[in-house]
């Protein structure tokens, strides 16, 4: 063999073994795990509340994986008038079902995930005029939560996704039920 031919025999071959690394990396088998931040927004509350967490999860297939997820919220106003006033955070916990479908030859992919959460809300009422009215209550249940998303592969070993996400509804003691809803901004490293 000529010296040209053996060199394009090895770098054919370089080449397909280094798509064929690069492949296993970017989907199969792989875990990850990241930091989110975002809005948290339940139903008829004045203010939606700041949430922030922590996600990680695991790549069977190219499209199919597993993720949990833990969010917590700042303190927000529920609402607020002249003689009173109510503020919430929340917590939810959820483990999800995940499908990721990569546009082609782009960076860029789309999420869907349907599981199962906990959704927790406290809440803190204040009377403004009598003191001894002050109380605070909790609220929680577990459902259907999912979310839907858009996500951007930086490098292959990070990513960052946009998501809107939903989770269960709560039922108050009055009969009242809360929706709640929220978009978050991720960032995760894949291991």
């Amino acid at each position: 063999m000529k010296i040209l031919q053996k060199t394009l025999l090895a770098l054919a071959t370089g080449t397909l073994l280094s798509v064929s690394a690069q492949a296993a990396i970017n989907y199969t088998g792989q875990t990850y795990a990241g930091v989110k931040v975002g809005q948290y927004s339940p139903d008829d509350a004045k203010d939606d509340a700041l949430s922030y967490g922590v996600y990680g999860g695991y790549k069977f297939t190219p499209n199919f994986g597993v993720e949990a997820e833990y969010l917590t919220t700042s303190d927000a106003d529920a609402f607020d008038d002249s003689s009173e006033k109510s503020e919430y955070s929340a917590d939810t916990y959820g483990v999800y079902a995940t499908y990721d479908y990569t546009f082609p030859n782009t960076a860029l992919y789309a999420k869907g995930r349907l599981g199962v959460a906990k959704n927790k809300i406290d809440v803190d009422y204040t009377d403004k005029f009598d003191s001894s009215e002050n109380e605070s209550f909790g609220y929680s249940d577990t459902g259907v939560a999912g979310g839907l998303g858009l996500g951007y592969n930086i490098t292959p070993m990070a990513s960052v996704e946009a998501m809107y996400n939903f989770y269960p509804t709560i039922d108050f003691d009055g009969g009242d039920d809360v929706d709640s809803n929220g978009i978050t901004l991720g960032a995760h490293y894949k291991f």
